[in-house]
């Protein structure tokens, strides 16, 4: 299972949500449908709202504090659950850091060089974010934005 936040903002009446680039050179030089909410595995006996704060630390380097609305659990083509809560948080993006992974790169060379797990974030439009993000997790955040549209939010 996976756990993921997606972290909006309110900006002249409209949300703008954040969503992270992955790194790497597999997807250096794709956009439309390449943009993730930041996610991760829970770890053995990790709440999975703790997993999704913790993953959204390491991969974009800030604590949200909430408070969280849990959105519905949605299956991805990989067959992986992903958990995501919505939090409202206006960041600083100029403070952006992400952790790093290894990969044999380029692959057959023995060679490992390290890269970002997101290289890149940014808050966007509904309509941009539904074009940059990657097309198992539109389901996701088409909930979030009829959320924010009721007047319960």
């Amino acid at each position: 299972m996976s756990a993921a936040l997606l972290v909006y903002r309110l900006r002249d009446g409209s949300a703008e949500f954040l969503l992270g680039h992955p790194g790497g050179p597999f997807w250096r030089n794709r956009d439309q449908g390449a943009w993730s909410i930041p996610k991760g595995l829970a770890n053995d006996g990790e709440a999975l709202l703790a997993t999704a704060v913790r993953e959204f630390e390491e991969e974009v380097g800030f604590t949200v504090e909430g408070p969280f609305v849990e959105l519905t659990p949605r299956r991805q083509k990989s067959a992986k659950l992903v958990h995501c809560w919505l939090a409202a948080a206006d960041l600083d993006l100029d403070a952006f850091r992400s952790n790093s992974f290894e990969l044999e790169w380029p692959t057959g060379s023995g060679r490992r060089r390290a890269f970002p797990e997101i290289d890149r974030v940014a808050y966007m439009k509904p309509g941009e974010a539904l074009t940059k993000i990657h097309p198992g997790q539109r389901p996701i955040l088409l909930e979030a934005l009829e959320k924010l549209a009721s007047p319960a939010s």
